[in-house]
């Protein structure tokens, strides 16, 4: 995996809502040590999900100090970032590999379909965090289920012609990998709020 570095803006905002206190309620049962609330919530999603990966989770959240000493609303919004990193890393990407002059037709078809995709992931990714801020948990899980639905409409495109290999396929596996870690959290909450 890539290690992805968040801009000053993204930091302050995790700051932000990292010291913001939580509303009161029961979810100290699953937060009662903030020291291992990563390993907890990874191990947790991944007992919850046959396509959910402990260990990229683990590499991914521990790769943000704040991730040890926060709760999981936190957890949540550092998935997101990450996600939203990841989307933006991505169309870089994409535009390279579409100037690169390497591809057939129908790859660059599927190049183009993908930077769509990805382009609008990227504001789904933020209204998933609207939605996450204002506790609209169903509108969040909807938003972030939708990134994840992107990831894997551009992986498959590549693989309706037979031989054809995506250039995007670790890309695409990062950000659903990603937007699950931030789903399943979400659920956890969504769950503890009812």
């Amino acid at each position: 995996m890539k290690h992805i570095y968040l801009s000053p803006f993204a930091l302050c905002f995790l700051l932000f809502v990292l010291i913001t206190p939580t509303p009161n309620n029961s979810i100290s049962t699953l937060e009662v040590s903030t020291k291992d609330i990563t390993n907890r919530t990874c191990k947790r999603c991944a007992e919850d999900s046959t396509a959910f990966s402990y260990d990229f989770c683990i590499s991914s959240l521990q790769t943000i100090p704040a991730s040890h000493a926060t709760n999981l609303h936190g957890l949540a919004i550092i998935g997101m970032e990450l996600a939203l990193e990841n989307a933006t890393n991505t169309i870089s990407t994409i535009k390279y590999l579409l100037s690169s002059g390497t591809f057939d037709r129908y790859a660059l078809v599927r190049l183009r379909d993908c930077l769509e995709l990805y382009t609008d992931a990227i504001v789904t990714i933020v209204d998933g965090v609207a939605a996450f801020l204002t506790e609209h948990y169903s509108v969040a899980e909807v938003k972030v289920s939708a990134v994840m639905e992107a990831s894997t409409t551009c992986e498959e495109g590549f693989a309706e012609k037979k031989g054809v290999v995506s250039p995007l396929t670790e890309e695409n596996f990062n950000l659903f990998q990603l937007s699950d870690i931030s789903l399943c959290i979400i659920h956890i909450l969504s769950l503890v709020e009812y």
